[in-house]
């Protein structure tokens, strides 16, 4: 039926239809809280289309009635969307790792806002755990939750790009000492003000700071800039290199200050079709090729090819992939290089076994040491079992398998090596190799994505 010939109330519908998908989409990336003025601004919208939905007249009419019951329907399954995304436990998992970066941050903060510009090592630490953390989030697809982790992300990984900048400018010892040239006491002034800056664009990355803005901040940083560019450090090397320090140090964090509309927009969050990602898949689809072949072989002489130098040079390519300082992207890379180590690791030892058995048996082997061989080789087939092994957590082949590499360990440590430093260092190797499985298995099953 043409718009023309139809009834006004249900014209009215579907604009009113046409609102409420746009609302939709709004919903659906929507990544922020409840206590966000969007997320209200959105409750409202939506709220203000049901009593537009109520008010529109059916005049008993069956058609215009089912017309309105649909779109009030599609109203309502927003609104309980809207409130399971700001609810849901991966959302508030990340806002709780947020949360307890920011506690982190605000005692170094309060240092910089100063003028200090010393960075403990141990905050370091904490501030890449948080990252890890962050990285290690499920998202299950849903794009609230890649939108939200990854918007926490670049905003803790600026963070960490800042302060490791800091850590560098101790390593070198700056400022200088101002008897130097007479340029320096204004460029250790400057360096004095960078410093308050930076703790002042953390603060603002990290919402500590509802005073300033980032416009105002970067006219600040610009202005100093300027001031810099003004003075005459011609004739002195030293002085020269200290003030391209601080212009570089000042740069490096204006290019923080664009990061307001970052994650708005779904190429940066949904990592699917991004180039790097797709190389690091190509990358495992070959590794998993070669350990197909490896695992059905008996030796390693039935290969026909080297897979050893294979693999090698499959973790030079991943070297070589960019990770765009993309944390999400890094744990991919790292992830695909354990993969690679793994059936490296698998080969050295399947290769170690097989001399050990070629050669002439020990008359004098110490019994620990022939102890340590013999988990060493139930720890070959287990790896294998591993490598193969494609389940999830409640599987019981993984609860068999989780058990029976434990119980190695626990066969490696009873093992007495009697003073024996041979069967010592093989013993710790062994427990080492163990563990290395256990902690690949555990990775394998921790239904990570990107």
């Amino acid at each position: 039926m043409e718009m023309g010939n139809q009834h006004p109330s249900m014209v009215r519908l579907q604009e009113i239809v046409k609102e409420v998908k746009v609302l939709g989409q709004q919903v659906a990336s929507f990544s922020g809280l409840q206590s966000d003025k969007d997320y209200r601004k959105l409750e409202r919208a939506l709220t203000r289309q049901l009593f537009e939905i109520d008010s529109v007249e059916t005049e008993g009419k069956g058609d215009i009635q089912q017309a309105r019951k649909r779109a009030a329907q599609e109203v309502e399954s927003l609104l309980r969307q809207l409130e399971q995304n700001v609810n849901h436990p991966m959302r508030l998992e990340i806002e709780k790792i947020y949360l307890e970066a920011q506690n982190r941050i605000t005692q170094e903060v309060r240092i910089l806002r100063g003028g200090g510009g010393n960075i403990s090592d141990e905050f370091v630490d904490g501030i890449q755990d948080v990252i890890l953390r962050l990285t290690q989030i499920k998202t299950g697809g849903k794009v609230h939750l890649r939108k939200a982790r990854y918007r926490t992300l670049t905003r803790v990984c600026a963070v960490h790009d800042i302060i490791e900048n800091c850590m560098k400018q101790q390593a070198q010892c700056l400022p200088l000492s101002e008897g130097i040239h007479v340029s320096v006491p204004k460029i250790n002034a400057i360096m004095v003000e960078v410093n308050k800056s930076r703790g002042d664009l953390i603060a603002l990355l990290m919402g500590l700071n509802n005073e300033d803005s980032c416009g105002h901040l970067s006219r600040v940083l610009t202005g100093l800039l300027v001031e810099l560019d003004a003075l005459d450090v011609s004739g002195n090397t030293q002085v020269r290199n200290y003030r391209k320090q601080v212009v570089e140090e000042i740069n490096s964090l204006l290019k923080h200050l664009d990061l307001e509309g970052e994650g708005d927009t779904t190429c940066r969050y949904d990592l699917a079709k991004n180039e790097s990602i797709q190389k690091i898949e190509e990358i495992r689809r070959t590794v998993a090729q070669l350990q197909t072949e490896l695992v059905k072989t008996e030796t390693t002489q039935e290969l026909h090819f080297k897979p050893k130098a294979e693999l090698q040079g499959l973790l030079t390519k991943l070297d070589e992939v960019s990770t765009a300082r993309n944390p999400c992207i890094r744990e991919a890379r790292r992830r695909a290089v354990l993969e690679v180590q793994a059936v490296i690791t698998y080969i050295d030892l399947k290769e170690a076994l097989e001399k050990r058995q070629a050669a002439v048996p020990y008359v004098d082997e110490h019994p620990s040491h022939k102890a340590v061989w013999h988990v060493l080789t139930s720890l070959s087939e287990l790896q294998r079992q591993v490598l193969e092994f494609g389940g999830k957590r409640a599987d019981k082949s993984y609860i068999m398998l989780e058990e029976l590499l434990t119980k190695q360990l626990l066969t490696l440590d009873a093992v007495d090596p009697q003073g024996d430093e041979m069967s010592k260092v093989a013993r710790k190797q062994a427990v080492r190799f163990a563990q290395t499985i256990l902690n690949y298995l555990d990775m394998k099953t921790d239904e990570w994505e990107y």
